[in-house]
């Protein structure tokens, strides 16, 4: 299984997201942390480095430390403004 890595950025979206939406992002993001290659909604960034997880509307943007099994989660955000 893999550590769970919040960055700043990331845990004030979060915090400033309803209940319902936080609770059910952190819960896929357990998942991604049990098996991430068993995850369907994940894909490669192209032009930068990491990967997005689809949750919804919303999406994830997290690098993964292979060597010290830990998922940093960079940035959580809308479909619309999260790759700019």
């Amino acid at each position: 299984m893999y550590k769970i890595s919040y960055s700043r950025k990331a845990a004030k979206a979060i915090s400033r997201m309803d209940r319902k939406s936080a609770e059910l992002i952190k819960g896929k993001i357990d998942q991604l942390a049990q098996s991430p290659e068993s995850m369907s909604n994940v894909k490669r960034l192209s032009g930068m480095e990491g990967y997005r997880l689809r949750v919804g509307d919303w999406r994830v943007v997290y690098t993964l430390e292979e060597a010290r099994l830990i998922i940093a989660v960079v940035d959580i955000g809308s479909r619309g403004g999260i790759y700019k």
